[in-house]
C-alpha cells in the first residue's frame, strides 16, 4: 500500500495543476492568435475588398475615359473623312471641267488650223501674209498654249485626287482600328463581376504585341488628320487655281477669236473694195474697148472711103500722062492732081498710122480686160475662201465658261 502511494508513474497534484493551467493558458494565447489572426483576416479582406472596388473603379473610370477619347478622335476622323471625301468630289467635278474645257479647245484649234490651210489656196497677189494669217497664227498658238496648260493642269488635278484619297484610305484604316478598339472597350467597360462567362487569362497581363506609347497613338492620329487637312487645304488652293484659269482661258478664246473674226470681216471688205474698184476699171475698159472698135470702125471706113479719090486723082493724072506733044504740059492742073494724090496718099498713110495705133490701144485693152478679169477671180477665189469657208465654218465655234 505504501509503495502504490509512492509509484513514481503517478503525477502530483500540483504537476496536474500546473498541467491544466498550461493548458489554458495555451489554449488561451491559441485563441487569442486565432482572433487577432481573424481580425486581420477580416480587416485585410475589408481592405483587399476597397482596393479591389477602387482599383475596378478606377480602372472603370480610366477606360470611360479611354472609350471618351477614342470616341472624340474618331468623331474627329469621321470630320475630316467627310470633309476629304466631299473635296474629292468636288474635286471630281472640276477635273471634269477641264477635260470638257481640253475637249472644247479641239474645234476651234482645228478651225484655226483649217483656215490657214485654206487660205494656203489663195492665188497671185492675194497670196499674202495679211493681218488674218498672223491673227491665226496667233490663234493657234494661244489655243496650243491653252492646252498643253489644261493638260499640266489635269495631271496636277489627277495628283491631287490621288493624294486626297491616300489621305482618305489613311482616315479608313485608323476609323476602322478605332470603331474594333471601341467596340472592344465598350465590351470590357460592360463587364462586371457578375457577368457570365468571365475567365482567368493569366497570359494576358503579359506585354506581348506592337504596345504603343499613348503618346504614339494621338500621334499617329494627328498625322492622319494633319494630312487630310492639308491635302484638303492643296485641294481648295487647287479648286481657286483652276477657277482661275478656265475663266482665263475662256476670255482668252474669245478675244483672240474676236480679233480673228474682225480681221477676216475687215480683210473681207478690203478685198470687196478691191474687187469693185476692179470690176469698176474693167468696165471702163471695156466701154473703151466698144469705143476703140467703132473708132477702128471709123479709120477703116475713112481708109476706105479715101481710095475713091486716089483712084480719081491718079486716074485723072494717067490720063493726062497720054496728052499729045506739047499739049503734055505741066499746068496747074496736073501740079494740083500731083499734089493732090500725095496729099490723098499722106492721109492715108496718117490714118493706117492711126489704125494701127488704134489696134495696138484695142490689144492693150483686151490684155488689160484679161489681166482685170483674172484678178477679179482672183479676189472672189479669195472672198470664197475667207467669206464662205473659213468665216462660215468659224460661225460654229462655240466658246463656254468651263
Amino acid at each position: 500500500m505504501a509503495r502504490l502511494l509512492q509509484d513514481p508513474s503517478k503525477l502530483h497534484p500540483s504537476e496536474w495543476y500546473t498541467a491544466n493551467q498550461m493548458q489554458r493558458a495555451s489554449t488561451e494565447s491559441q485563441k487569442s492568435r486565432s482572433e487577432c489572426m481573424t481580425a486581420e483576416s477580416w480587416r485585410l479582406v475589408d481592405e483587399i475588398e476597397k482596393t479591389t472596388q477602387k482599383t475596378q473603379s478606377d480602372v472603370n473610370k480610366k477606360l470611360e475615359q479611354r472609350r471618351e477619347e477614342i470616341k472624340f478622335w474618331k468623331q474627329e476622323l469621321d470630320n475630316k473623312l467627310e470633309q476629304i471625301v466631299h473635296e474629292t468630289e468636288i474635286l471630281l467635278t472640276f477635273k471634269n471641267r477641264l477635260e470638257r474645257a481640253l475637249e472644247g479647245c479641239k474645234e476651234p484649234l482645228v478651225v484655226a488650223q483649217k483656215c490657214l490651210l485654206y487660205r494656203q489656196r489663195r492665188v497671185g497677189i492675194d497670196l499674202v501674209h495679211d493681218e488674218v494669217e498672223q491673227q491665226l497664227l496667233k490663234e493657234v498658238e494661244v489655243l496650243q498654249g491653252i492646252i498643253a496648260l489644261l493638260g499640266r493642269t489635269l495631271e496636277q488635278t489627277n495628283e491631287q485626287i490621288r493624294r486626297n484619297r491616300s489621305a482618305k484610305y489613311d482616315l479608313d484604316m485608323d476609323l476602322k482600328d478605332k470603331f474594333t478598339a471601341l467596340t472592344i472597350d465598350d465590351y470590357c467597360a460592360s463587364l462586371t463581376n457578375d457577368t457570365p462567362h468571365i475567365i482567368y487569362a493569366d497570359n494576358a497581363v503579359k506585354l506581348e504585341g506592337n504596345f504603343v506609347t499613348p503618346e504614339d497613338w494621338i500621334d499617329f492620329t494627328n498625322i492622319n488628320v494633319e494630312k487630310a487637312d492639308k491635302q484638303r487645304n492643296n485641294s481648295l488652293a487647287l479648286k481657286a487655281l483652276i477657277d482661275g484659269i478656265l475663266s482665263q482661258i475662256a476670255n482668252d478664246m474669245r478675244k483672240q477669236c474676236e480679233i480673228v473674226n474682225n480681221a477676216f470681216r475687215n480683210r473681207v471688205k478690203e478685198v470687196k473694195d478691191a474687187k469693185h474698184k476692179l470690176e469698176t476699171l474693167l468696165a471702163m475698159v471695156m466701154d473703151e474697148t466698144a469705143s476703140q472698135e467703132k473708132n477702128i470702125a471709123a479709120l477703116k471706113k475713112a481708109i476706105t472711103d479715101k481710095e475713091a479719090p486716089v483712084k480719081v486723082a491718079q486716074t485723072r493724072l494717067e490720063a493726062r500722062n497720054r496728052r499729045p506733044n506739047v499739049e503734055l504740059c505741066y499746068d496747074t492742073v496736073h501740079s494740083s492732081l500731083m499734089s493732090e494724090v500725095q496729099e490723098i496718099t499722106k492721109n492715108i498713110q496718117r490714118l493706117k498710122d492711126a489704125l494701127a495705133q488704134a489696134q495696138t490701144e484695142l490689144k492693150g485693152l483686151s490684155c488689160r480686160q484679161l489681166s482685170l478679169e483674172e484678178e477679179i477671180k482672183v479676189k472672189e477665189n479669195t472672198l470664197y475662201i475667207d467669206e464662205v469657208l473659213c468665216m462660215q465654218m468659224r460661225e460654229s465655234v462655240c466658246i463656254n465658261n468651263y
